[in-house]
């Protein structure tokens, strides 16, 4: 654990090495060679199709940079903090999404985000001057108010329409969080992406840069509203926006199982069928398509020949499972039962067109707020919990899928997840990250007490998961949290609890003396022992939700990581708890306990107070007891 998030450069060029080992020599890349290797079917000129935009190489050096942060849990703003299987992260979705590469890369199943539109009107972090330095970008993300919020002018920067470089500041904001979070896909994931139609172009295309032409998977058009805009501005009168989908390997996605959706909205049980309630769709195939030719008789005793969905043997054993349904009283031309949550069957597919009637719209979310917070107009534009539904469903997300929202807002994917997990039984997980952007004075979450935005997000989840466990009360009589997860472990990004040794201040004695230090004692004063543990965690590449407990061994106190795999040893160190560890890790060989095998254990170096002697021996006996050890 060298304290820095995953290093991207080194994962390119191993992946590049793995495909490539002719042209990787000296962890540098032999271009002549690739060259060679690829019959000189390389392009280095400028003449070629590619996405370019002003500060597209700081966009790759963000994405490089390493980051040291950490996230430090706040139980008091969690909900079942010791069992739940959600995060919820508070902090900026760049650093976070670095963070996280260790713990989760290659883990998460579905992504969706509802990213800054570029309206000309929104802020967001991009580099005004793409020539500052590192510590010039620290400098300016981090300037706070009195009270400690990130204010919007050291955090964020309007981009307006005026600005000459307006679609290459998104372009710069977008590309390296798309990157990593490609990174975080498991090979079967799936993404999607809201946008309207200032940047549906330039989002497709460097979406196809990052995943691959091969993996776009669809372009969803949805109304998100119910009425028609009176906007005598425009031509054409904007109703509609766009969620671009693109798996990580879409071989993958299909071999997995595509999952299904929502045929209808209006899903019912009139006639109490034991599988559930259920929606009908046409057995009589459209005018644009091939069907079997056959004749059905309508309960009524009317002759149908037409064109059908499918051969006559399906249909007999189809109505013999009375999976077909005859309307108005049994005259009308036959359908065919869809249960809530079957999956799709005949091949078939999510349509691109997603109507307000059934994926929701804006008035109706704003509803859902309403009644959450008791307060109209708690936040602009809030997504529809039935389109999330949605892309849920046809993303096949499963038990102990975990789903990502790092553009989080309103915290309508975690609300989602709990409807939808409450509905069809399973135990979707989500990670939500937001950071927190404060709110003008003059809206009405800032007058109802949310002075940012992730504060409206948190308090979204904590009322979904209190309204959605009164609604299981309601129905059943009782509410038991082991059967639905409806809490959150909240986090907020913060720097490391531990002093990083940074050679590029170095340029007087007195620098180097105060860098000397680290070595000494690398904690930071304001670092505590809970806070130290969960980095040490998160950096060894743990997820979050890994149990971590407080134990007592040997009479000190220590942190136990995944049931007893990891010890820490935080606060004290002493021959007692090195031999306790060592006995528990023979009993357990030995089968006599339970209490989990000790395989790493990390100390503070300052616990052996300068015991040079103590410390070597230590190293022996773990080593001697096949326990790594090591010291920070």
């Amino acid at each position: 654990m060298d304290g820095k998030s995953q290093n991207i450069l080194h994962d390119q060029l191993a992946k590049l090495k793995e495909a490539f080992p002719e042209v990787v020599s000296e962890n540098g890349v032999d271009w002549e060679k690739l060259k060679l290797t690829l019959g000189d079917d390389i392009a280095l000129t400028n003449e070629r199709y590619v996405l370019n935009w002003a500060g597209k190489s700081d966009a790759f050096r963000a994405i490089q940079t390493q980051t040291t942060a950490t996230l430090k849990p706040q139980r008091e703003q969690s909900i079942d903090f010791d069992t739940t299987q959600n995060i919820f992260i508070e902090g900026e979705n760049l650093e976070v999404l670095k963070v996280l590469q260790k713990s989760y890369y290659g883990k998460v199943k579905m992504i969706y985000i509802d990213p800054p539109y570029n309206t000309g009107n929104d802020s967001f972090i991009y580099p005004d001057k793409f020539s500052e330095s590192k510590a010039e970008y620290l400098k300016r993300i981090g300037d706070k108010d009195e009270a400690g919020y990130l204010t919007k002018e050291g955090f964020f920067r309007k981009n307006s329409k005026e600005n000459g470089q307006y679609h290459s500041n998104w372009l710069s904001m977008m590309y390296p969080r798309l990157f990593l979070a490609r990174n975080l896909l498991r090979d079967d994931g799936v993404i999607f992406v809201s946008i309207d139609d200032n940047e549906v172009h330039n989002l497709r295309l460097v979406v196809n840069e990052i995943f691959g032409e091969e993996n776009f998977e669809g372009h969803i058009h949805w109304r998100r509203r119910h009425n028609q805009p009176n906007d005598k501005t425009k031509m054409i009168a904007l109703v509609g926006e766009h969620i671009l989908a693109y798996t990580k390997n879409s071989e993958s996605f299909k071999n997995s199982g595509v999952g299904t959706i929502d045929l209808t909205g209006d899903f019912s049980n009139p006639d109490n069928d034991l599988r559930g309630d259920w929606a009908s769709k046409p057995w009589k195939v459209g005018s644009d398509q091939n069907g079997s030719k056959y004749t059905i008789i309508t309960p009524t005793g009317k002759t149908l020949d037409d064109e059908w969905m499918g051969e006559e043997e399906t249909y007999k054993a189809l109505l013999a499972d009375k999976r077909i349904v005859f309307p108005k009283k049994g005259d009308g031309y036959p359908r065919k039962k869809y249960f809530r949550f079957e999956r799709q069957e005949e091949g078939q597919s999510a349509t691109n067109w997603w109507t307000h009637e059934q994926f929701g719209h804006n008035q109706g979310a704003n509803e859902r707020l309403s009644l959450l917070f008791g307060v109209k107009n708690i936040f602009s534009n809030p997504k529809p919990t039935e389109l999330i539904r949605g892309l849920l469903q046809i993303s096949d997300s499963g038990s102990d899928d975990i789903v990502l929202d790092f553009f989080a807002g309103a915290g309508t994917t975690a609300d989602a997840i709990f409807q939808l997990n409450k509905e069809d039984g399973l135990a979707r997980r989500f990670i939500l990250v937001q950071l927190p952007e404060k709110t003008e004075e003059d809206t009405e979450a800032y007058k109802a007490g949310y002075k940012t935005i992730s504060e409206i997000s948190k308090a979204r989840v904590r009322k979904a998961s209190e309204t959605i466990s009164k609604e299981i009360e309601k129905e059943t009589g009782l509410f038991d949290k082991t059967n639905i997860d409806l809490g959150f472990k909240v986090f907020t990004l913060e720097p490391s609890n531990f002093k990083i040794w940074r050679t590029d201040v170095i340029e007087t004695e007195a620098e180097l003396k105060r860098q000397m230090e680290v070595f000494v004692d690398p904690v930071r004063a304001v670092s505590e022992a809970d806070s130290m543990a969960w980095e040490i965690l998160l950096k060894s590449g743990f997820e979050l939700t890994t149990p971590l407990e407080k134990i007592e061994i040997g009479g000190v106190p220590a942190y136990s990581i995944a049931g007893g795999e990891v010890l820490l040893l935080l606060e004290a160190a002493t021959q007692e708890a090195i031999d306790a560890i060592i006995k528990q890790k023979s009993a357990y060989v030995e089968g006599q306990t339970s209490a989990g095998m000790p395989q790493h254990v990390i100390c503070l170096d300052r616990l052996f107070q300068g015991n040079d002697q103590m410390k070597t021996n230590t190293v022996l006996q773990m080593k001697d007891a096949g326990v790594e050890f090591r010291t920070i």
